[in-house]
């Protein structure tokens, strides 16, 4: 995939800028990467699953950060999904748009005529630098009340404003994922049209299909997992184009050649084959019920968040074994991009949607016990 090798190329550029060059970022509009869950209707490719996460695994596999805004970008676009149809078009249809942003309720909005005053300041943006759209998730407040849902819980409304009218601020210092740009955004007291504004919990999408019936948090945390195993991929790469070369100090054989380095190599191959296929099958399951019954059973809802956090945590451990295996070489910035694979590995297994916590919710349901599952 040309777009994973410019990612790879550039890998280095962009963790040094703390963004993607404006050249990666052509190259994977060009190729149709943010538009992945873009309604057709409104000018998009709505893509099975399946493709979002091939897309995403193969960027990431040259460079992680890639990956990571690859999945951030493409899935922001789901909102268009559940706006007007004319709103998405309007938004979404030119052929270059980017959107971004963050649904954690860190905004707090009021309804106003025609819309919201919305204020609030929202970390991990990813990308936001390259965006044309910004969006923030909101609770709601009218009259001293939040809009709440069956459960007890606030609503959360993600409202959509042009990325000039957002202010973005410097706050990217990171250990791993650094060419991401998830700079801290900010809204405040800006004006959002009820028409750019959607809950992805308590509406229904506008648009039609199997992959709006598909669970719209598991296909998030989907492209998560992805970036995991793309970077693992990555670094399995990195320890075979050195295994052949490579002798460890004071050794005349070289990793190649090691007992040892075979049976960790084997183990970590199978151990991201495994976590691969276990995704795969959870999609292709929720896939089926998605495109047959228009809605994904409980258990396969939580079936697609259990192998997306698999994913990602198996590949932040594949990818500490070749770190480990890469041996001194792997601590060289300049001689291998392990350290960074390692890094960026890690970081992404903290993603909430991938966090530990979502396996107590796997498990819960496994368990047959009482659980919220609105973001499920």
């Amino acid at each position: 995939m040309e777009v994973a090798r410019t990612a790879a190329r550039l890998a280095a550029d962009s963790e040094r800028e703390r963004r993607l060059p404006d050249e990666l970022v052509a190259a994977m509009t060009d190729a149709g990467v943010f538009r992945l869950v873009v309604p057709k209707a409104a000018g998009g490719l709505e893509e099975h699953p399946a493709v979002l996460v091939d897309v995403v695994e193969k960027i990431a596999r040259g460079d992680g950060a890639a990956g990571w805004c690859a999945a951030i970008g493409a899935t922001s676009g789901l909102l268009a999904a559940y706006l007007p149809e004319a709103t998405a078009a309007e938004v979404y249809g030119p052929p270059k748009t980017i959107s971004g942003g963050v649904f954690a309720p860190r905004g707090r909005a009021t309804p106003t005529e025609g819309g919201y005053r919305v204020t609030g300041r929202w970390p991990f943006a990813s990308g936001c630098t390259h965006c044309d759209w910004l969006m923030g998730g909101c609770v709601v407040e009218c009259d001293g009340e939040l809009d709440k849902l069956p459960s007890g819980m606030p609503d959360v409304r993600l409202m959509l404003a042009p990325a000039d009218e957002v202010t973005i601020h410097d706050t990217w210092d990171v250990m791993g994922l650094r060419g991401t740009g998830s700079h801290d955004i900010e809204m405040s007291d800006l004006f959002i049209p009820e028409d750019r504004s959607a809950s992805m919990i308590s509406d229904r999408p506008t648009a039609t299909g199997p992959l709006y019936a598909f669970p719209q948090f598991g296909l998030l945390a989907i492209a998560i997992g992805a970036v995991g195993l793309g970077i693992a991929r990555g670094a399995l790469d990195d320890v075979l184009a050195m295994a052949g070369a490579r002798k460890p100090t004071g050794s005349s054989r070289t990793m190649a050649e090691r007992a040892a380095v075979q049976a960790e190599l084997a183990t970590s191959e199978a151990s991201l084959r495994a976590a691969r296929a276990l995704l795969h099958e959870a999609i292709d399951d929720a896939w089926k019920s998605a495109a047959e019954h228009g809605e994904v059973p409980l258990k396969e809802r939580a079936s697609l968040r259990l192998a997306a956090t698999h994913a990602a945590t198996t590949g932040a451990e594949v990818t500490g074994s070749a770190y480990r295996l890469g041996g001194g070489t792997a601590v060289y910035e300049s001689q291998s991009a392990l350290p960074r694979r390692f890094r960026d590995a890690n970081v992404a297994t903290q993603h909430m949607l991938v966090s530990p916590a979502t396996n107590e919710l796997a498990g819960r349901i496994l368990l047959g016990l009482e659980t919220d599952v609105a973001q499920l």
